[in-house]
């Protein structure tokens, strides 16, 4: 059996010309002379900051040199593939570093042990030489249930480490204090990988064999095989597999994982999946961590560290709070490091959310309870299906609930439920609502929860009902329970907190009244307009419906008290 072809000009220039490849096509790269070590460009920025210096052997591209730049790495060292790199060429890039003015250099390495004694003996020469460095050990592998004496192996986790040990420095923050921060998060963090091939070093017969049909799951990334050989099964199988071995408490290597907590999630592919074999795995992850009441802030999916032409992914997670989604966030001119959306997806609970989730469930119950009721008043004056339309909604809601954390920041929370009505609702009603909550989010943040706050949030959204549906108190829709209930509760922008639940109650009259004086009014918007004024001589449902959720919310507030 003859090794497997590659697109290669020869074993022994493979890595040299990688090298030269990723250099000529970025701009901000160049080649030390005489050594395998990418570096910066720019290394004049790097004056009075620390510089961060990784690498490894080759094969794992965009793994490292992809990942040098400002807000990153200053400099990767290459082995050849699968093979450490040499101390002196790791010795040759700390000097090359501390030579530019770098405070000190941060070595980012990888947990194995030839990296581990190169690396290591490279910081000891480079501290006889009078410079500042120190050493951080990426050992996140969640694969084994009790790992050997050499630890838990350095996998993706590592361009993490990269990306906030990276934006630390970038900030000007002290090595002693960067090496802190990184060391706290990186108990965050684990990976586990799956493949259904093995891979071949260039010149190489496959590393192991895998008959076609089996997959291995957590391998590392040197062609290693891993702890557990199987049939394979569909993605959704395959995933949840991984996730409940990462997080199963019985091995030692496992990443605690709670409800609630906030994670950033990469899916990353290790050389040959298909880009749509790495969307539905993406999906899958998705899925499965937000049924656990997992909350995913942002989402890598792509190729970050690979093993040559392996048909495999990895799954890695990150435990995060503001501050370290802060760093996540901080830009970068790293070519290989993803152009993410940096959109506030929900964050984890906050002290508001067990109030706002026990309101919602309290409206959602009224709503179905109602009905009922509200089909029968819709009879008389439109096609019945009032109270369906509101249950829709309110099921929505209860199913999302149900796998779902409530983010502290009421905006989002506003925000999620604009879209479910707009998405579950449908017709006139679900836009309607979908308007309000749209407008009204804006309003309220985590830092901005007060009852005043609360109060402009509802004036903005009943504006915006009112300027979009064309209709205004008086013309017997929703907005004559609402407009009065809004009006009320902005007395709360200066009333004093001991009063506020006089001014809800008041909110909660007013509503109420308000559709009850529906009767008597004449229909001018919506399709009650079409009917003939004499024969509608009931409450309007949407408005009935309005009173019913403030009544809810109220009662709520009261249970808390």
């Amino acid at each position: 059996m003859e090794p497997k072809r590659k697109l290669i000009n020869s074993v022994e220039s493979c890595v040299d010309e990688a090298l030269c490849g990723l250099v000529r096509a970025s701009g901000g790269l160049s080649l030390l002379r005489g050594h395998r070590v990418v570096l910066r460009s720019d290394l004049d920025n790097l004056k009075g900051k620390v510089a961060l210096l990784s690498g490894g052997g080759s094969g794992h591209e965009p793994a490292h040199g992809g990942y040098i730049g400002a807000g990153m790495l200053s400099a990767a060292v290459a082995g050849g593939v699968f093979a450490s790199p040499p101390p002196t060429s790791i010795l040759a890039a700390i000097l090359a570093l501390h030579k530019a003015g770098a405070s000190g250099v941060l070595l980012i390495v990888k947990n194995y042990t030839g990296d581990r004694l190169n690396f290591g003996l490279a910081a000891e020469q480079a501290r006889n030489q009078g410079v500042a460095v120190d050493m951080v050990i990426v050992a996140e592998d969640c694969a084994f249930d009790q790992p050997s004496k050499a630890g838990r192996r350095g996998l993706c986790g590592t361009v993490f480490i990269h990306k906030l040990a990276g934006a630390l420095a970038e900030e000007g923050c002290p090595l002693d204090q960067i090496v802190s921060k990184v060391t706290e998060v990186l108990k965050g963090i684990g990976t586990l990988g799956v493949s259904l091939s093995p891979c071949s070093v260039p010149g190489c017969l496959p590393s192991f064999d895998l008959p076609p049909g089996d997959m291995e799951l957590g391998l590392g990334i040197h062609g290693e095989p891993g702890i557990q050989r199987s049939k394979v099964a569909s993605a959704d199988e395959v995933v949840k597999t991984m996730l409940d071995h990462m997080t199963n408490p019985d091995s030692q290597s496992h990443l605690p994982l709670s409800s609630g907590d906030a994670v950033v999630l990469c899916v990353n592919n290790l050389g040959a999946l298909s880009c749509l074999e790495m969307a539905v795995v993406t999906r899958a992850a998705l899925n499965c961590l937000e049924s656990r009441g997992v909350v995913v802030v942002r989402v890598m999916s792509g190729a970050f560290m690979t093993s040559l032409e392996m048909a495999g992914v990895s799954l890695t997670l990150m435990k995060i709070n503001p501050e370290v989604l802060r760093l996540f966030d901080a830009t970068t001119s790293a070519p290989a490091w993803p152009s993410l959306s940096s959109v506030c997806f929900l964050f984890p609970s906050g002290p508001w959310s067990p109030m706002m989730r026990n309101a919602l469930e309290k409206i959602c119950s009224t709503l179905l309870d109602k009905q009922e009721e509200l089909n029968s008043l819709d009879r008389a004056a439109g096609d019945g299906d009032c109270g369906n339309t509101h249950a829709q909604a309110a099921r929505a809601i209860q199913n999302w609930l149900q796998d779902h954390v409530v983010p502290g920041c009421p905006g989002q929370l506003l925000s999620v439920l604009a879209g479910l009505v707009q998405e579950k609702m449908g017709g006139s009603s679900g836009a309607l609502y979908s308007l309000f909550l749209t407008a009204a989010a804006g309003h309220v943040t985590e830092g901005r929860s007060d009852a005043a706050s609360w109060a402009r949030a509802l004036h903005a959204g009943t504006q915006a009902m009112r300027r979009y549906g064309g209709a205004d108190p008086g013309d017997r829709t929703m907005l004559d329970a609402l407009c009065p209930a809004a009006d009320e509760l902005m007395k709360l922008t200066t009333t004093p907190p001991s009063g506020t639940m006089a001014v809800l109650q008041a909110a909660v009259q007013k509503a109420t009244s308000g559709a009850e004086a529906t009767r008597d009014l004449t229909a001018r918007a919506g399709r009650a307009s079409y009917i003939a004024a004499d024969r509608v001589t009931l409450p309007d449902p949407g408005a009935v419906a309005v009173a019913a959720i403030l009544r809810a919310v109220m009662e709520t507030l009261e249970e808390q008290k």
